[in-house]
């Protein structure tokens, strides 16, 4: 069974979805790897009553042995964890902003720097499919190709990590990305980043953080 500590840091991740306004009632999710397998909030319950003893752990082959049922979306949690070794963490949720802009089917491009940190030049728009089914999770794995952040057509955005607590803070920053662009919207043409300059700020990023004097 996966540590308390672990099961704690995805209650505590769905409570902060909701008072950030990111997430409301029952919908979004959150997953986490653990060693070959993966822990996710179960259906149904909301974020204010789950239970650290309500996580599912499964399978990679979608098995688990638990009470509750997981989240209708495990699909893409565990697709995602699956294909990309990297992500450690995946958040999904239905944050007002990129909600708006996903229902619009539009993706969010280069309009801030801080959009290098979802991994390249724009955030994309997954086409739409019914939640929980196969094919959602097969857009969405094609939207985050070299991506850690998508939106899902008339549905909400998802967001990975390396660990739980960044892929919770990517989660947070999209939506001011999205927010940013709408108002941006409203004021006038927004000026787009190149390319190029998206680059050299996904290769800062690299490198940023914490460091001594001597830049290590």
């Amino acid at each position: 069974m996966a540590p308390f500590a672990t099961r704690q840091s995805i209650v505590e991740a769905m409570r902060s979805l909701l008072s950030l306004g990111l997430s409301q009632g029952t919908s979004g999710n959150v997953s986490v790897r653990w060693g070959d397998r993966l822990l996710v909030t179960p259906s149904g319950i909301p974020a204010e009553q789950l239970s650290p003893d309500d996580l599912v752990e499964m399978d990679m082959d979608g098995g688990y042995d638990h009470p509750l049922a997981p989240s209708s979306e495990w699909r893409f949690h565990r697709d995602i964890l699956a294909a990309r070794p990297e992500i450690g963490a995946v958040v999904h949720a239905h944050p007002p902003y990129a909600t708006a802009f996903a229902i619009c089917g539009q993706e969010i491009p280069a309009v801030h720097y801080m959009i290098a940190m979802a991994g390249g030049a724009n955030i994309r728009c997954a086409p739409y499919a019914p939640y929980g089914t196969q094919a959602l999770s097969e857009h969405a794995l094609r939207a985050l190709d070299r991506r850690s952040a998508c939106l899902l057509a008339n549905h909400g955005m998802i967001a990975t990590g390396p660990n739980l607590a960044k892929a919770l803070w990517l989660a947070v920053e999209v939506e001011v990305l999205c927010r940013q662009y709408a108002l941006a919207l409203q004021i006038g043409t927004p000026v787009v980043l190149s390319d190029a300059e998206v680059a050299e700020t996904v290769e800062r990023f690299k490198s940023y953080g914490p460091r001594d004097k001597a830049g290590r």
